[in-house]
């Protein structure tokens, strides 16, 4: 599985375009981790396509979260399904890093 991974403008966004769960959820870190260490600017997950993320998928967002702010870098996710939203909102995400609902 390689996420996709798009520049613009200085922002990254990655789109991993699978659930993230606990099966995929070490080669997804991985792919955040570099991403992250390989460019300057905020990061931006896109969940288009993805239906379902886990509590280990969960951890692995905040992981990057956390080490983006390390250098003051944000995070956003974007196009979010419902379920997932309530999930995020549940667990007051939204209040640390930007949540988008998918239109």
């Amino acid at each position: 599985m390689m996420s996709e991974i798009v520049n613009i403008d200085g922002a990254t966004i990655i789109r991993p375009g699978t659930d993230i769960v606990a099966s995929m959820a070490e080669t997804f870190k991985a792919e955040l981790l570099s991403t992250i260490d390989s460019s300057q600017g905020d990061l931006t997950i896109d969940l288009a396509g993805v239906e379902m993320v886990d509590s280990v998928g969960i951890g692995v967002i905040i992981a990057a979260h956390n080490t983006l702010g390390q250098s003051a870098r944000k995070l956003q996710v974007i196009n979010v399904t419902k379920d997932v939203y309530s999930l995020f909102t549940t667990m007051r995400l939204n209040r640390r890093f930007t949540v988008e609902q998918a239109v």
